[in-house]
């Protein structure tokens, strides 16, 4: 009984809001260090536009019901999930932070990278955004660089590089106010671009180079990796969807007939259609049908593909690593399904690419639907909050969350009991008579 009770606390819940569905996972870490999934909760997303809330009803209505479905998965209940943040708002930058030790005998410690860190939160930023990820890249001990593990050595000065992450305070605010209207508690929100890495991309990738595209509904991710570090990210607001209503446009067709053709027979490259067949959509309240051919439809996604893949280039290059991704590119997400979306990539990028699917920390038995690159990101944002459970980053208190809300709301009485005091005194003080000491 106690073990089970033990096995029900490891497991972890991630939570996938995306443009075009909203995915609840279950799972946690068997005793070989394999992710074993317990639940999947897939439901279509109405509420989400280009990775940001935009209708709070239909969001909460999604993950209740995303939760409902991976909660029968496993037998016991749980109030907190990992949740994913994505969006046009996501911005990054480089900063350089520095830490003068007073103790040059001392060993530098985990406690030192952490003040290093919490540096970086006093940054100012625009109004309305906040950090999200602080990521150190190298660091410099008195003077001696390109250092990426420095606890345990001695020195004064001790500088880093960082890679900050920021987005808006008003998107993760609303993404908060849906779950937590679910009933439910975030336990900590990543990056989906960074979820997608851990559960897409090899250590042997990371090291030599790579960028990972992850092409959703809404938007495109990219995270750039060199050296097992990452060095850029980048949020470009163009997903499948527009490639939809490209079709939609160009074929005048339904949005919903548009999606099925994209997905049913739509390929990233004209030329690789040979067959050309001709697809009949019937027409609205017994009007003609209408023909569309499959060459004609693959020319439509591939210009719109290829608008996407220049913004890529545009990205990478910005990086400055262009010449250093010897691993090339990995395509992930809902959009890497397109036929040969693979081929195009490699040609218009000159980048070896592959289509990164979520399966490699999965433990034997899976369920077959997960081997799809959809699944990347909420397979990525669980491993996420199996690591930071790990570590210790994460608290969830479920028992004693009444206790601390009742300690928080006695220190706010208390500090607004001082308050009060001081606000008398200072009152009294101006009040008094200024001759009364003569």
């Amino acid at each position: 009984m106690r073990d089970s009770t033990a096995r029900n606390s490891e497991i972890v819940v991630a939570l996938d809001i995306g443009t075009t569905k909203v995915c609840a996972i279950a799972g946690r870490k068997n005793e070989y260090g394999k992710l074993e999934i317990l639940g999947v909760g897939k439901v279509h997303s109405e509420g989400v536009l280009r990775g940001v809330v935009s209708n709070i009803e239909k969001t909460v209505n999604a993950i209740a019901e995303a939760t409902e479905i991976a909660r029968r998965g496993i037998e016991a209940p749980f109030d907190y999930v990992h949740v994913g943040i994505a969006g046009q708002h996501i911005k990054s930058l480089q900063h350089r932070g520095l830490l003068v030790r007073h103790n040059d005998h001392l060993e530098i410690s985990q406690d030192d990278i952490d003040k290093l860190i919490a540096d970086m939160f006093k940054l100012v930023l625009p109004p309305g955004d906040k950090i999200l990820h602080v990521i150190p890249q190298e660091y410099t001990v008195d003077n001696e660089q390109g250092i990426t593990d420095p606890i345990g050595m001695s020195g004064v000065r001790l500088e880093a590089n960082f890679h900050i992450i920021t987005g808006q305070i008003t998107a993760s605010n609303n993404i908060l106010r849906c779950v937590e209207r679910t009933g439910l508690r975030v336990a900590n929100m990543t990056l989906e671009p960074i979820a997608s890495a851990m559960a897409v991309l090899s250590e042997e990738e990371k090291e030599a180079g790579v960028a990972l595209v992850d092409i959703g509904g809404g938007t495109t991710d990219i995270t750039i990796f060199q050296d097992g570090i990452i060095r850029h990210t980048a949020v470009i607001p163009f997903g499948g969807n527009v490639i939809t209503k490209d079709i939609k446009d160009g074929c005048t067709v339904m949005i919903q007939q548009a999606e099925k053709l994209k997905v049913r027979f739509g390929s990233a490259m004209a030329d690789e259609v040979f067959d050309n067949r001709i697809v009949t959509i019937p027409g609205v309240r017994g009007r003609d049908h209408k023909e569309i051919s499959e060459k004609n439809l693959a020319r439509i996604i591939q210009a719109r593909v290829e608008e996407i893949l220049d913004y890529v280039v545009w990205e990478i290059r910005r990086s400055g690593y262009e010449r250093k991704l010897i691993a090339g590119i990995v395509l992930t997400g809902g959009g890497a399904l397109l036929k040969h979306i693979d081929k195009l990539t490699e040609y218009h990028t000159g980048m070896s690419t592959r289509i990164g699917i979520p399966v490699e920390q999965l433990a034997h038995g899976y369920s077959e639907q997960l081997s799809s690159p959809i699944y990347a990101t909420a397979i990525g944002l669980l491993l996420k909050g199996i690591e930071d459970r790990q570590r210790g980053r994460v608290r969830e208190e479920t028992r004693s969350s009444g206790a601390s809300d009742a300690a928080s709301q006695i220190r706010e009485e208390g500090q607004g009991k001082w308050y009060e005091h001081l606000f008398k005194k200072t009152r009294e003080w101006f009040e008094a008579d200024p001759d009364a000491e003569f």
